[in-house]
C-alpha cells in the first residue's frame, strides 16, 4: 500500500478489486425489493400484454455501501497484515541460529524468542536443517544440525543466564560443526554487549553465508558496578551502553528483610555510559542496605548484592605519643586518619586516659581499635580491650619505641626487646623492601608496592607458629605484619610505626589498601584468619532476571580468595555464599566494569542488521470481516426500509419502550434474587458435609492450584484418618459465609486486591469465633534464604493491617501441632526451610510435660512453603508440582504437615489432653 505499513499474505487476491466497476454496474441495475400494496383493481392489469420493461435504479448511497462491502471482503481474503515483518533468514540450505542468552538478554527476552521462533518457522516451512547455538550455555550443548521442530523445542527450554555470553567458548566446537555442515544463512540474535568474543565474528564471517544480526534499535542495557560507602553517602556506579540520548534510571536500596530504604536517581550525559546514584542516608541506615537494583530492569547485572564488606565501619584510634607530638605531621594518628577516612568512621580520643578512652570506644560499638605505639595496657584498659577482642573485635597495633622497649601480651607473636635498626646491632646493610603477602592472609591478591622500605622494625621471636601468623614479610624474610586469633576476634601487629619514622609505608598507596582489608576483616563476627580459608557453600543465587533461586547441582562452593565480582559463570553464578548470619555476596559486574557495545569485526560491512520487532504483525482480516458483516446488516436494514418492511407506529414504539422498562426492572431485581438463591445453595452445600475451603484470589492458576492442593489433602485425609472430607470449595470473604469451614487456606499473590472493610470484618469475626486461617505467601524459595520480604509477604501485611492479630511465633517443639496426628519437627511444603507461624502462648511445658496445651486453636497460621503446591495431585494421582529440593520424603512430610494442621483445627487441645494422660493418671494416683 506504499506509504502505509500494510502487507498481504495473498496479494494476488487484490486483482479482484479490478472487478469493482462491474459490480457497480450490476448493483445500480438491480432495483430494490418492490413495495407490495393491496389494491383490488390491479387484477385488471394482469390482462395487459407484457412489453419490455426498464428496471429501476438503486439509490447511489446503497450502491456505494455495497461496493465498500465488496472491497472489504476482497481485502480480507487477501490476508492483510499491519506492520508486516519480512523473512529473517531468506534462502535455502542449513540455518545457523545464534542466540545470546547472557544476562543482558533478559530485559527483552520475549522479543528475542519471537524473532527466534519466526526464523525457525521459516526454516521448518522450507525444510531446512538448523544448528541452534546459545552463547551462554557453554561448549557442552548439542550443536549438531537438527530439524527446526527439535530446535524449537530446545529454544523453549532456554532462559537468560546470570553471567555474560561466552561466544569465544563456542568457537572451537561450533567451528567443527560448521566445517562439516556449512550454513547457507546465519541469524544472530545479539544482546548488543561486548564480552568474551575472541574469534566468534571471524568464525561467522568465514562461513561465507549471509549473516543477519538482530539487535535493539535503542540499547537499554543497564548494570550496577562498584559501590563506595563514603563518609556522607553511598555511591553506586551505574553503567549502560553509550547512547546519544540523556538517560535517567532509578536505583532502589533494600535491607535484608526486603524493606525499601531509599531510592536514588542516576543521570547519564549524552554519549556517556557511566553515571552515579547517590544515597544520602544516615550511616546506620546505609549499613542496613543489602540489595541494590535498577527499577524496571529485570536482569542479574542490574542487581548489586551488599554484604558485610561494604558496611561502613567505625574505627577507634588511640596513640601512645606525648602531647608535644600531636602536631599533624608528627602524630601517628595523622597518617592513620588520612588512610582510613575514605572508608571508615573515625573516633579519636578526647583525653589522655587510655582506660577511659578504651571504655568509651567499646561502649560506642567500634569495629576496630588501632593502638599506635601503646606499649603496655594495664588494669581496666587491658581487661576491657581483651574482652572486646574475644567478643569479635579487631585490635590493630603499630610498633614504636614504647612497644620495642617492652609491652604486654596482647600481641600475636612474642617480640624481642629493642628492635632492629638500620646501622645498629642486628642491623641491615640497607633498608629492607616489602617482599610478599601470604596467600592465606587478608592481603592476598594485593599488588606488592615496590617503593616501600623499612629502616627499623620490632623483631618477632622465632617459634613454630610464626610462619602461619605472618601476613606480610620483608625481603630478608622477617615479618612486617603478624596476626593471631583471640576468641572470636583478631589481634594484628604492624612491626613498624604508623608514622614515617621507621618506614615510608604510611606514604604508600599500599598502606591504604592494607588498612581497607583490615577494616573488611571486621565484617563478620568470629571470622578469623583461620576461618577465612573455609570454602563457602552456595546459599541463594540469582537467575538471569535478578531473582533469587535455589543453587543447582553444578554450583560449586566459593573457594577462599576467589574474586567476588566480575568472574562469574555456571559454576559460580552471582548470589550469596555462606550462611544466613555470615555470607559473601558475589556480583556479576566487576567494581570497575564498563559496558561496551558489540563489535562485529569482519561482519561490520557485510552483515545485515535489523531490529527486534517492537510490535509484531497484526492480522487485519478479523477486523475487515467484522466491518463487512456490519455493512451487510446495514444493507439488509436499508432494503427492508425501502421495501416498506418496517412500519413504525406509535403503539409499537410505546410497546417497545414498555418492554425495555420491564426488562430493566427485571434485570435489577433478578441479581438480588439470584444472589439469595446462590447463597442458600452455597450454605446447603457447605453445611451438609465437612469440607476444606480456600480463598479465591482472582488468579486462575493460583486458585486452581489451591483447589487441587486441598483436594489432594482431602484424599489423603480420607485414606489415613477417620475424616472423609468432601470436595473443597472456593470462598469469597466479602460474599460467602465462612463459619461452615474449620480451616481456610488463603494463598497470597502480588496482584491480589485487599478485601473490602466488610469482608475483613467477616474474616475478623471468623477468627474470633473459632475459625483458623492458613495464610501461605508461597515465596520461601525466593526470599527465605536471604531473609527478604517478597511482594506476597508485603500483600499479607497489607491485608492483616487493622485486624486484631495476636502475637505470633514459629511452632515450638512442644506445641500440639507437632503431635496432632504425626510426630513432626518441621512443616515443609513445596519449599522447605520456612517456619510455620502460630499464635504465641505461654509455655505450660514443665517437667515431664511433652507438649504445650494451648488454650484452644490458633486463629491464624502463616507459612511461605507453598503447601497447596506440595499437596496438589491430578485426577490420575500424579503430583503436579515438584518439590525443591526434589526429595520424596519432603512430599510425605508436607502431607503429614497438612494432616496435622487439619486435625489441630478440628480437635484443638484435645490432643494435648491425650498426650498428658500419663501425667494426669499419676496426679490422680492411678
Amino acid at each position: 500500500m506504499g506509504f502505509l505499513p500494510i502487507g498481504f499474505t495473498a496479494p494476488a487476491v487484490l486483482a479482484a478489486l479490478a472487478l469493482l466497476p462491474v459490480i457497480w454496474w450490476l448493483l445500480r441495475l438491480t432495483p430494490p425489493r418492490p413495495q407490495r400494496v393491496s389494491f383490488p383493481p390491479t387484477r385488471l392489469l394482469a390482462e395487459i400484454a407484457k412489453r419490455e420493461e426498464t428496471p429501476s435504479k438503486s439509490p447511489w448511497w446503497l450502491t456505494l455501501l455495497r461496493l465498500i462491502l465488496a472491497t472489504l471482503v476482497i481485502l480480507a481474503v487477501a490476508g492483510p497484515l499491519w506492520r508486516p515483518v519480512g523473512p529473517v533468514a531468506a534462502g535455502s540450505g542449513p540455518l545457523l541460529l545464534v542466540v545470546d542468552n547472557g544476562w543482558a538478554a533478559s530485559h527483552n527476552w520475549p522479543s528475542r524468542l519471537v524473532a527466534a521462533e519466526r526464523a525457525l518457522a521459516e526454516a521448518e516451512a522450507a525444510g531446512r536443517p538448523v544448528v541452534l547455538a546459545a552463547t551462554a550455555e557453554g561448549p557442552r550443548q548439542p550443536l549438531s544440525p537438527d530439524t527446526a521442530a527439535a530446535a524449537l523445542e530446545r529454544l523453549g527450554a532456554l532462559s537468560p543466564r546470570p553471567w555474560p555470553s561466552d561466544r569465544a567458548g563456542l568457537v572451537e566446537p561450533l567451528g567443527d560443526v560448521l566445517a562439516a555442515t556449512p550454513p547457507a544463512a546465519v541469524v544472530w540474535l545479539s544482546d548488543g554487549l561486548s564480552g568474551r568474543d575472541d574469534g566468534f565474528s571471524d568464525l561467522l564471517a568465514g562461513t561465507g553465508a549471509s549473516v543477519t544480526v538482530v539487535e535493539e534499535a535503542t540499547p537499554s542495557t543497564v548494570g550496577l558496578a562498584g559501590i563506595d560507602n563514603g563518609a556522607e553517602a553511598l555511591d553506586v556506579a551505574v553503567r549502560r551502553l553509550p547512547s546519544a540520548a540523556v538517560g535517567t534510571v532509578t536505583v532502589s536500596a533494600h535491607d535484608l528483610r526486603g524493606f525499601l530504604l531509599g531510592e536514588a536517581t542516576a543521570t547519564f550525559e549524552p554519549g556517556s555510559g557511566e553515571a552515579t546514584a547517590r544515597f544520602e542516608l544516615p550511616g546506620g541506615l546505609r549499613n542496613d542496605i543489602a540489595r541494590l537494583d535498577v527499577a524496571a530492569s529485570e536482569t542479574a547485572g542490574a542487581v548489586r548484592l551488599v554484604d558485610e564488606r561494604w558496611r561502613r565501619r567505625t574505627v577507634g584510634l588511640i596513640s601512645g605519643a606525648n602531647a608535644d607530638q600531636a602536631q599533624p605531621l608528627l602524630s601517628p594518628l595523622h597518617y592513620l586518619s588520612r588512610a582510613l577516612a575514605p572508608f571508615a568512621d573515625l573516633r579519636e580520643p578526647v583525653g589522655t586516659d587510655i582506660a577511659d578512652t578504651v571504655k568509651r570506644l567499646v561502649d560506642e560499638g567500634v569495629s576496630i581499635i588501632v593502638l599506635a605505639d601503646v606499649g603496655t595496657l594495664v588494669g581496666e584498659a587491658r581487661e576491657e580491650i581483651e574482652q572486646w577482642v574475644e567478643n569479635g573485635g579487631v585490635l590493630v597495633r603499630f610498633a614504636g619505641p614504647r612497644l620495642a622497649e617492652g609491652g604486654d601480651d596482647l600481641v600475636p607473636v612474642r617480640l624481642r626487646t629493642g628492635g632492629r635498626v638500620l646501622g645498629g646491632s642486628l642491623s641491615w646493610e640497607e633498608p629492607q623492601p616489602l617482599a610478599s603477602f601470604t596467600p592465606e592472609g587478608p592481603f592476598a591478591g594485593l599488588p606488592v608496592p615496590d617503593d616501600v622500605t623499612v629502616n627499623r622494625q620490632v623483631l618477632a621471636e622465632p617459634d613454630a607458629n610464626l610462619a602461619q601468623r605472618t601476613w606480610a614479610s620483608l625481603g630478608d624474610g622477617t615479618p612486617l605484619v603478624t596476626a593471631a586469633p583471640l576468641g572470636d576476634g583478631t589481634i594484628v601487629l604492624f612491626h613498624v610505626t604508623a608514622d614515617t619514622s621507621w618506614s615510608n609505608l604510611p606514604l604508600s598507596g599500599g598502606f591504604v589498601e592494607m588498612l581497607r582489608r583490615l577494616v573488611a576483616l571486621s565484617s563478620a563476627a568470629g571470622e578469623t584468619a583461620g576461618t577465612a580459608a573455609v570454602p563457602l557453600q552456595p546459599m541463594r543465587v540469582l537467575d538471569g532476571e535478578g531473582r533469587f533461586t535455589a543453587p543447582g547441582p553444578e554450583v560449586e562452593p566459593l573457594s577462599p580468595g576467589a574474586p567476588l565480582a566480575g568472574d562469574v559463570g555456571p559454576t559460580r553464578p552471582p548470589g550469596l555464599y555462606g550462611a544466613d548470619d555470615s555470607f559473601r555476596a558475589v556480583n556479576l559486574l566487576a567494581d570497575d566494569a564498563v559496558l561496551a557495545p558489540l563489535a562485529l569485526g569482519p561482519l561490520a560491512g557485510t552483515a545485515t542488521r535489523i531490529g527486534y520487532a517492537v510490535d509484531g504483525p497484526v492480522d487485519l482480516k478479523p477486523f475487515l470481516l467484522t466491518a463487512a458483516m456490519l455493512l451487510l446488516i446495514a444493507d439488509a436494514i436499508a432494503v427492508l426500509i425501502l421495501s416498506g418492511g418496517f412500519r413504525f407506529r406509535r403503539s409499537s414504539v410505546a410497546a417497545l419502550a414498555a418492554g425495555a422498562v420491564l426488562a430493566a426492572a427485571l434485570g435489577v431485581a433478578d441479581p438480588a434474587r439470584a444472589q439469595t438463591a446462590d447463597a442458600d445453595a452455597f450454605a446447603m452445600e457447605a453445611a451438609n458435609e465437612t469440607r476444606l475451603a480456600y480463598v479465591t484470589t482472582g488468579d486462575a492458576a493460583v486458585d486452581e492450584a489451591s483447589r487441587l492442593g486441598l483436594a489432594g489433602l482431602s484424599r489423603f485425609l480420607a485414606e489415613r484418618t477417620a475424616l472423609e472430607p468432601a470436595e473443597p470449595l472456593g470462598v469469597d470473604p466479602g460474599r460467602d459465609e465462612l463459619a461452615f469451614f474449620p480451616l481456610l487456606y488463603w494463598p497470597l499473590t502480588e496482584s491480589q486486591a485487599k478485601p473490602s472493610p466488610q469482608a475483613m470484618a467477616r474474616v475478623d469475626a471468623y477468627m474470633k469465633n473459632g475459625g483458623t486461617i492458613l495464610f501461605d505467601t508461597r515465596d520461601q524459595l525466593t526470599t527465605g534464604g536471604f531473609g527478604g520480604v517478597g511482594p506476597a509477604t508485603l500483600k499479607l501485611r497489607e491485608i492483616l493491617d487493622g485486624l486484631d492479630i495476636p502475637p505470633l511465633e514459629p511452632v515450638p517443639a512442644d506445641h500440639v501441632l507437632t503431635k496432632a496426628f504425626y510426630l513432626l519437627d518441621e512443616f515443609p511444603g513445596r519449599w522447605s526451610g520456612g517456619p510455620l507461624w502460630v499464635e504465641a502462648s505461654a509455655s505450660e511445658a514443665g517437667e515431664g510435660r511433652p507438649v504445650r496445651a494451648g488454650d484452644g486453636v490458633s486463629p491464624i497460621m502463616i507459612t511461605a512453603n507453598d503447601f497447596a503446591g506440595a499437596w496438589a495431585v491430578s485426577d490420575a494421582g500424579d503430583w503436579l508440582y515438584p518439590t525443591v529440593p526434589a526429595d520424596p520424603f519432603q512430599r510425605e512430610f508436607a502431607l503429614r504437615s497438612g494432616i496435622n494442621i487439619v486435625m489441630y483445627a478440628l480437635t484443638g487441645n484435645y490432643k494435648a489432653d491425650q498426650v498428658h494422660v500419663p501425667a494426669l493418671l499419676e496426679r490422680l494416683g492411678q
